[in-house]
């Protein structure tokens, strides 16, 4: 079942989409804000750069303007943070190839890769931590290796949320598959607030700089 509205919403985003593509913007405040994640498997640790977006959109008053675009095969809301634009995206993708998305949102909005967020989880830290990467490789996430193999760069900044790694190896795939403990629930809300700040502040300053580069 759709979310409510979510068919005005679209309408709305589809129109707002189109004035975006077509008049020109000043370079560097557009900003693409990708949460990685599983359609349909939205609480599980795999999926925390999507709950992460949840929070940015509540953050900057876009939380009910979700909407589904076809042409990128993900849900859309746009945002602004001062003179920014801020272009908040859920693929609806797969993990693994989640990169088809981002790649043809950038496209549609005439992003580079160094104006693309990432934010997905991360097995190398414990929850709680939190990590701003500035490009690089992908670490083994299979989510990031689509998107830079789909963008054709690993230039992007990406937002690394720790989901810790259990002792052993064949255990990997539930955990991060595997939704969070009621413990580890009790922990989401600040470091989700965390994870929002950090993101901002981030773009703010990037936003106000003389160039695209971080």
């Amino acid at each position: 079942m759709g979310q409510p509205g979510l068919s005005l919403a679209g309408l709305w985003l589809s129109r707002a989409m189109s004035r975006c593509i077509l008049e020109p913007r000043p370079p560097g405040k557009r900003w693409l804000v990708v949460g990685l994640g599983n359609p349909g498997m939205p609480s599980t640790r795999h999926s925390v750069g999507m709950a992460v977006l949840g929070q940015l959109a509540r953050r900057l008053g876009v939380a009910e303007s979700w909407a589904r675009d076809r042409r990128c095969a993900a849900d859309l809301a746009l945002a602004s943070l001062g003179d920014a634009q801020l272009v908040l995206l859920r693929p609806r993708r797969l993990m693994n190839v989640n990169g088809r998305s981002v790649a043809r949102a950038a496209e549609l909005f005439g992003l580079t890769a160094e104006e693309v967020y990432l934010v997905h989880d991360e097995l190398d830290k414990p929850l709680g931590k939190l990590a701003l990467k500035l490009g690089g490789s992908a670490r083994g996430h299979n989510g990031v290796r689509s998107c830079i193999s789909c963008l054709n760069s690993n230039a992007m900044p990406r937002l690394r949320v720790g989901i810790g790694r259990p002792t052993h190896p064949d255990e990997v795939q539930a955990h991060v598959l595997g939704r969070f403990s009621p413990a580890e629930q009790e922990l989401l809300p600040p470091l989700l607030e965390r994870a929002a700040d950090l993101l901002l502040d981030h773009i703010r300053e990037r936003s106000q700089g003389p160039s695209l580069g971080p």
